[in-house]
């Protein structure tokens, strides 16, 4: 049956020609017609709930990490902007969870997600892929997501983009995308690691340094091997302010582990910055809650609670999140940044009391009815939650 625009088409002049070019588009256009819930079908091939990919290519980069490249399985990807994210399912021994890996190919490539994962000392998601995934495995993401990004209207023509480690990996997509395009932007680099040996993607950004005039980069190692000749030590405020002279007319980045995360801010706080010059993206929480500021002395890493959720009674260890406990569980949760951030998987706290990590962006209303984010959340005693 004709819907009313379809009929108000057919009293046009020609319109029973354009009717008849409809249903040809219809039945043979990639970018479908659709009748109904429109909005809804064209937002959801946008951002569609999960998304089948294929590993179509490992790229090792012999510096204790390796480049994924992924395809889709149905042959389309979703759009994404630099610094964006994908929150990849992992499977491990009867577990299934997640870990958000920035995407570090650029935007206006289409045919691929590029991700890079580095080895960690104890990674349970990361060193499982290093050492066992293969080209042709499926695995499930959602995303594209997250906000640090480049957003014109409020940021500066002048970025400077502060990494440390695998935090490198936004800043190659921000790059990549900003040079290779052509775009009318200034960006100043600089890349906090352990020594050469381990910094990725060096060359590539030499090379752009070398070939844009719009393009700074430099290398912070923080333990140098012999021979050493360029920058040492750590992205400290005296460093800044020698590489970027304009820093109050630029927008910092940082991405990075959370102790270099919080060092960079408060540098950057001391040159007089503003909130609104400095863009984070959050790594996680710490590797050792128990040492993080303001955790109760009372409780140990070893401690085990009983976590209460529905009818089931499970295990929580206290240097362990809740989403770890419930994902340990097979219990399923609906989560994305692992940060804190995105808010998904918040669940609400009906007894007991948690630690919250920081970086927890709690809205108003989530403290109203004691939500919190089980990603940054963590067991002090025995604990009864609800999604």
């Amino acid at each position: 049956m004709a819907n009313i625009k379809e009929t108000l088409l057919g009293t046009c002049v020609n319109g029973k020609t354009v009717l008849s070019d409809i249903e040809v588009l219809r039945r043979n256009s990639t970018d479908k017609i659709f009748v109904g819930n429109e909005a809804t079908l064209r937002v959801s091939q946008l951002h569609p709930k999960y998304i089948e990919l294929s590993l179509n290519e490992i790229i090792d980069t012999n510096k204790e990490a390796k480049i994924f490249r992924f395809t889709s399985v149905n042959g389309y990807l979703p759009p994404f902007e630099a610094g964006q994210y994908i929150n990849l399912f992992v499977t491990i021994d009867g577990v299934t969870t997640t870990r958000p890996y920035s995407l570090s190919s650029s935007p206006k490539v289409r045919a691929y997600y590029e991700i890079t994962i580095a080895r960690a000392k104890g990674g349970f998601v990361s060193n499982y892929l290093l050492d066992n995934a293969k080209v042709g495995d499926k695995f499930q993401i959602n995303g594209p997501a997250g906000v640090f990004r480049y957003q014109g209207v409020f940021h500066k023509n002048h970025s400077v983009f502060l990494a440390g480690g695998s935090g490198i990996t936004p800043f190659l997509s921000m790059s990549r995308e900003i040079l290779e395009s052509g775009l009318n932007r200034e960006v100043t680099l600089i890349y906090g690691c352990r020594n050469e040996s381990v910094a990725l993607y060096d060359a590539e950004f030499k090379k752009y340094s070398a070939t844009y005039p719009n393009f700074k980069y430099y290398l912070v190692s923080s333990d140098p091997e012999e021979g050493y000749t360029g920058l040492k030590g750590f992205i400290d405020s005296a460093l800044i302010k020698s590489l970027v002279p304009d820093y109050c007319d630029s927008t910092f980045y940082i991405c990075g582990p959370q102790i270099m995360n919080e060092f960079c801010q408060k540098e950057l706080f001391s040159l007089g910055l503003g909130v609104k010059q400095v863009r984070r993206e959050m790594f996680g929480s710490a590797l050792n809650i128990v040492k993080e500021e303001g955790y109760p002395n009372g409780v140990k890493a070893t401690d085990v609670f009983k976590l209460k959720i529905g009818d089931r009674v499970i295990d929580a260890r206290a240097d362990e999140s809740i989403l770890v406990a419930l994902e340990r569980a097979k219990i399923r949760v609906n989560v994305c940044c692992r940060s804190g951030e995105c808010s998904l998987c918040r669940v609400k706290l009906l007894k007991g009391e948690v630690f919250l990590a920081k970086g927890m962006l709690l809205r108003d209303a989530d403290k109203a009815f004691n939500y919190i984010h089980s990603c940054k959340s963590y067991p002090i005693s025995d604990i009864e939650i609800r999604e």
